[in-house]
């Protein structure tokens, strides 16, 4: 299918720049699949799903993936996007020109790294000196992976370590948040379970290739981005048997949609998954594995736009994202939440 299929006009004011307080006070825009929209807030989930549907969160844990260094004169940035090894990073760096195989880029607080080869993603190998974890490194010297869409209209700041993480973070290796469980709260979590909604968590480091446009005219020549993800056996199990019993599989994020998809075979039945996936969903997949995702707006012509028009239609969606803009819903990483639910 033509990209420009799937673009459209963003005023810039749209654009959030810091989280909804709280968290679960953000906008959520329900989107039947058929029938008409309805303007609430995130507090509100416990009355817009029913007893026995599960949401499935993503449990990654952002990492201050993003560092500043040099490199002799020149200045480069890097974001770290996928683990090699214990002390080995793919990035995307910026000045990358002026970066050779086995130069040493200096990072400042201590932490140096040498690059070497690029990839076929166009990221370049980091290998990091010393003998500390690289995690402690980027403690030190590393500052949160806000998407360019922020970190281009103000400077990342000491909120962004706490705002720009999900209270279900656990298992580190992200360098972007599944931004849609942001809008979760300790007390929103306990109305839900007492509303019957169930829960489960399965792990997708989200890369920063995720930021990348799609530079292609035609869906048929973009290559995605690689992340790895993880399903147990005992989440795939508990998942078969929810959604046996009657109840919905809601995605929470993209992330959790990707990977849930990436588990399921053809007839239905989730499987334990631990690998990369790359998978590129765009309208005429045939969704197996989730009955509605929760998610917030994304960016035209992004493949995350192509996805929920693969989910609910592109025109569906046309509309529905021209009314949120028309309505001042807030948009990207930091902003306002949608609920779409095909079969209503």
């Amino acid at each position: 299918m033509r990209v420009d299929l799937f673009d459209f006009d963003l005023p810039a004011e749209n654009i959030a720049l810091r989280p909804a307080s709280p968290r679960d006070s953000a906008r959520i825009l329900l989107v039947p699949g058929d029938g008409a929209m309805e303007d609430r807030i995130v507090r509100d989930l416990p009355s817009l799903l029913r007893a026995g549907d599960v949401l499935v969160f993503n449990d990654t844990r952002v990492i201050p993936a993003q560092l500043e260094g040099m490199r002799g004169e020149a200045r480069i940035g890097a974001t770290l996007h996928k683990r090699l090894g214990l002390r080995q990073w793919q990035a995307f760096l910026r000045n990358a020109k002026r970066v050779r195989d086995g130069d040493r880029i200096d990072f400042g607080a201590g932490v140096t790294a040498i690059a070497g080869p690029r990839d076929e993603d166009g990221g370049v190998t980091l290998d990091f000196e010393g003998e500390e974890p690289v995690e402690i490194l980027l403690e030190r010297a590393g500052r949160m992976p806000l998407p360019p869409y922020i970190a281009s209209k103000r400077t990342t700041d000491e909120r962004d370590r706490s705002d720009y993480q999900t209270m279900f973070a656990r298992e580190d290796g992200a360098v972007a948040a599944p931004t849609a469980a942001l809008h979760f709260t300790p007390d929103l979590t306990v109305a839900l379970a007492q509303a019957g909604v169930l829960t489960e968590t399965l792990t997708l480091h989200v890369g920063a290739g995720t930021f990348l446009p799609v530079k292609a005219d035609d869906t048929d020549d973009h290559r995605m981005h690689a992340e790895w993800g993880r399903i147990d056996q005992d989440t795939a199990d508990r998942l078969n048997a929810a959604r046996a019993a009657g109840g919905r599989i809601i995605a929470v994020g993209t992330t959790s949609l990707r990977l849930l998809e990436s588990a399921t075979g053809e007839d239905g039945v989730i499987r334990p998954f631990a690998d990369e996936t790359r998978i590129f969903i765009t309208p005429g997949y045939r969704f197996r594995a989730i009955d509605g995702l929760m998610t917030n707006f994304h960016l035209p012509k992004s493949t995350l736009f192509m996805l929920v028009s693969a989910l609910m239609g592109r025109d569906r969606m046309q509309q529905v994202y021209a009314h949120a803009i028309a309505t001042g819903y807030r948009f990207y990483s930091y902003g306002d939440s949608s609920l779409l639910l095909p079969q209503g």
